[in-house]
């Protein structure tokens, strides 16, 4: 089939991966440059998601774990495991054997494709693995593994592949101006028909399908996640509680810095896709909770915001899905939702749906 695919993040290059590979010809718009927008705004971890294992996401956590697996194998020297330590206070949110049957059930996800074993540290052990914790109330901690990579790179890397193939063609710094379901597409002047036509295109989706009054039975829920970067060298990765919420945020080493986040902040697509004052504040504040030698602003060296598309599910941004659904609509087929790690699952699901 002749397909187009509007969206240059991951998830539309890992789908016309899949789609080249099962020789479809196909046209790839990106109305910027790909993997520029939310797909290089990530946490820069390649995980299965272990706090969603709270929303009793099982699948998706399963199917994560699986690409986890697939990047490190395929691209290793664009990834890494990374241990990430989870210390416990006596004012946890979470107990010790919370965590416990959560590490558990992520290892057990896993299976033969796990990168390594989760461990419990009492008190004295994890005071010593990591020193730069403060001390008050830390009863012990556990260490896990995920994986690590720099998103855009490694996107860029997954673009490389998809550019091998003759019957694939890159519309860069083209933008849609309309679309029907017929599989018409219209942009500079130009008209052009497909088979079928892929709206991937992440928090914008739905957008698209407004500005094109085709109704849809998904809504997104536009969820922002802000990060920065510190000028301060980190031995370790941490999962840490955020202090009085049940929300996690990561402390991450990232290219000899420490990288922190992330935020939960509702937004509209049209508004401008940066951190607020307020989520700076509040990330320097949960840092400072947790670790002997605070930061403050003049620390920081880099500040950046992704958009994620979440399916619309719950009031809390916390317990929203991570879940992604594919809808079909006559020559139309739209994709909401979608993690950066679980990109090919996503990708083989809607090739299968064509």
């Amino acid at each position: 089939m002749n397909i187009a695919i509007i969206g240059g993040g991951i998830n539309g290059v890992m789908t016309a991966w899949e789609l080249c590979k099962k020789n479809h010809n196909v046209t790839l718009y990106e109305k910027k440059k790909l993997m520029t927008q939310t797909s290089s705004k990530s946490s820069k971890l390649l995980h299965g998601g272990l706090r969603y294992l709270e929303n009793f996401e099982f699948g998706l956590v399963k199917e994560a774990l699986k690409d986890r697996a697939w990047w490190l194998k395929n691209a290793p020297k664009l990834t890494t495991p990374l241990k990430i330590y989870i210390p416990i206070y006596k004012n946890s949110r979470r107990s010790v054997w919370v965590y416990k049957i959560g590490l558990f059930l992520y290892d057990f996800l896993a299976g033969k494709e796990n990168i390594g074993t989760h461990k419990y540290h009492n008190l004295s052990s994890i005071s010593e693995l990591c020193s730069e914790l403060k001390k008050n109330e830390l009863i012990g901690g556990y260490s896990y593994f995920d994986g690590q990579m720099d998103d855009y790179k490694l996107g860029s890397w997954a673009a490389s592949q998809v550019k091998k193939y003759k019957k694939f063609t890159l519309m860069e710094n083209t933008a849609i101006d309309k679309m029907n379901l017929n599989g018409e597409i219209f942009f500079d002047g130009n008209k052009k028909r497909y088979d079928k036509v892929i709206n991937i295109a992440g928090p914008w989706a739905s957008k698209i399908l407004e500005d094109n009054n085709i109704s849809s039975n998904y809504k997104l829920d536009l969820i922002r996640g802000s990060h920065i970067i510190v000028n301060r060298r980190s031995e370790h990765g941490f999962f840490l509680e955020v202090p009085n919420e049940r929300r996690i945020f990561f402390v991450l080493p990232y290219n000899k810095k420490t990288l922190i986040g992330t935020t939960e902040e509702r937004q509209t697509i049209d508004e401008k896709i940066k951190p607020s004052k307020k989520e700076i504040k509040n990330l320097i504040n949960a840092y400072n909770a947790h670790f002997v030698r605070s930061i403050s602003e003049e620390d920081i060296t880099e500040i950046f915001s992704g958009l994620r598309p979440l399916i619309k599910s719950a009031s809390e941004p916390n317990k929203v899905t991570r879940e992604y659904a594919i809808e079909l609509n006559k020559n139309l087929v739209n994709v909401f939702g979608g993690k950066w790690t679980t990109a090919r699952q996503l990708a083989k699901k809607v090739a299968s749906s064509l």
